[in-house]
């Protein structure tokens, strides 16, 4: 199982990284739908942004900035939702050990 999950993470993370340069440069539907309504001046700029416009700051080359911020997405994801698993397999394992068996 271990193995299966290595082999699509490498995938996740060649898709992320090679994909991604062909991302389009056009706003998301978000974007387009507040500039469409003419409200996206009334946006406030966040405080900090991790990966703006899905780059990587100080990485010059555009291509190499969206293919390593695919894979920053990626990996983080992927601790995220695995950590999480451990976490909800571990308290439904010591849930079902407070039931008592029935006979």
């Amino acid at each position: 199982m271990k193995r299966f999950i290595l082999l699509l993470l490498a995938l996740s993370l060649l898709t992320a990284g090679v994909l991604s340069w062909f991302a389009s440069s056009h706003p998301d539907g978000l974007e387009r739908v507040a500039e469409d309504k003419g409200f996206i001046e009334k946006v406030k700029n966040p405080s900090y942004e991790i990966l703006p416009d899905y780059t990587v700051p100080g990485v010059f080359n555009k291509f190499q900035s969206n293919g390593l911020a695919g894979i920053i997405g990626t990996v983080t994801t992927f601790f995220i939702v695995n950590i999480l698993g451990k976490f909800l397999a571990r308290r439904k394992k010591h849930r079902g050990s407070d039931v008592p068996l029935s006979y």
